[in-house]
């Protein structure tokens, strides 16, 4: 009977550390999420005010920041398996700026974008992926009008969450941005968790 005891015991207990273990959000993206040329990204960058919003108001949630600076969409699909090896109760794909400053075929933007969703999904069909909408300076005309309606066509299709423009009140304002005028600076990383914010909020307590 001893045996069967601790196997039971051993059971109880690895249930009650699931269930006690915080949920987790992860931030997939580039050097936006990353906090390229931040002094302190770990704890400037948005994924990191992000965890300190929720910490403020009480959820017992886990913030990951999976950022790579220079990423496309075709590197996120590649190293996207290794990411997933962590659970991830919410999932926001922010990826597709250096496609688009690169001039990258839509279609190819469009369809890795797709394929991320489908293997986060594969993993864990229970996951919520939210998509991070990207635009493109008007000044690239047609591709930035294309590009820009990539990731509102996405969510409506796919049923995602979507963040309308992730650096809206940030790009192209020198105050928000380090001196390369690409990047956000410390107020700017703010301002994207204030736009991130809005839409992240409800699903933490789903």
């Amino acid at each position: 009977m001893m045996p069967v005891i601790r196997v039971f015991w051993l059971f109880i207990l690895g249930a009650t550390l699931l269930a006690a273990a915080p949920r987790t959000v992860v931030f997939y993206g580039d050097s936006l999420t990353a906090g390229y040329g931040l002094d302190d990204a770990a704890s400037e960058a948005f994924p990191a005010l992000i965890q300190k919003r929720i910490d403020d108001a009480g959820h017992d949630w886990r913030v990951v920041n999976a950022g790579l600076s220079g990423d496309t969409t075709s590197g996120g699909l590649r190293r996207l398996d290794w990411v997933l090896r962590r659970p991830a109760d919410i999932f926001v794909l922010e990826l597709g700026a250096n496609d688009g400053l690169r001039g990258l075929p839509l279609d190819l933007v469009k369809k890795n974008l797709n394929a991320i969703i489908d293997r986060v999904r594969a993993k864990n069909p229970a996951t919520v992926v939210v998509l991070a909408g990207m635009r493109l300076p008007v000044n690239m005309g047609d591709y930035a009008r294309e590009f820009d309606a990539i990731f509102p066509e996405i969510a409506r299709e796919r049923g995602l969450p979507l963040i309308p423009f992730l650096l809206e009140g940030v790009g192209g304002l020198p105050a928000m941005n380090l001196p390369d005028g690409i990047h956000p600076n410390v107020a700017g990383h703010r301002r994207v968790a204030d736009n991130v914010w809005p839409v992240l909020a409800p699903l933490l307590q789903e």
